[in-house]
């Protein structure tokens, strides 16, 4: 079991940079991939950016293409999410998942407990 805690969350006006970390503890070796999904009021939870720890590559929601980064701490079994340009619509929670392969992650993960972003118009 890994366990996830999410950091970095709050208010922000639109336009404003926010950055969240999730820090892994447990049995990481059997998680190849760490991401973050957002669920807002009334709205299933969805997708929002992830990487895989051995070959480093990342995938991103077209939503937030070219404004947030994912990145990596190997030392610290730590994610970061850098949001830049925030608009109202990425107002939500944000969970921090790790799983065995990004495609299982939704289904399968396991998960943090969240952390608010507002962002205000």
């Amino acid at each position: 079991q890994v366990q996830l805690v999410e950091s970095g969350g709050g208010l922000v006006q639109a336009g404003g940079s926010l950055r969240l970390s999730c820090a892994a503890s447990g049995r990481t070796s059997s998680s190849d991939a760490m991401g973050w999904f957002r669920q807002a009021p009334g709205k299933e939870r969805e997708f929002v950016a992830a990487l895989r720890w051995s070959g480093g590559d990342t995938v991103y929601a077209d939503s937030v293409k070219g404004r947030f980064t994912i990145s990596r701490d190997g030392t610290k079994n730590t994610v970061h999410l850098q949001m830049n340009e925030l608009k109202p619509e990425d107002t939500g929670v944000y969970y921090c998942a790790a799983a065995r392969t990004i495609g299982t992650m939704k289904s399968s993960g396991s998960w943090g407990l969240g952390t608010q972003v507002t962002v205000s118009s």
